[in-house]
């Protein structure tokens, strides 16, 4: 279980990291003409985003164990 929990950290901060990157991309086309990029990239954060608190809710779950 403990080692679980560690993997799971793991890929908790993995997303994070992942998160903050595609972040950064998504700033380099906020201009025309290249908007679509930008605004389907900051979907994928969303998406992401949503991921990692569903995610630490599991986890949160797991320490009650």
């Amino acid at each position: 279980m403990e080692s679980d929990r560690a993997q799971l950290s793991a890929l908790a901060s993995t997303l994070d990291d992942v998160t903050r990157r595609i972040t950064d991309v998504a700033g380099h086309y906020q201009a025309p003409p290249r908007e679509d990029i930008a605004q389907g990239l900051y979907e994928v954060e969303r998406a992401l985003n949503t991921a990692a608190r569903h995610l630490a809710k599991v986890m949160r779950a797991m320490r009650t164990d």
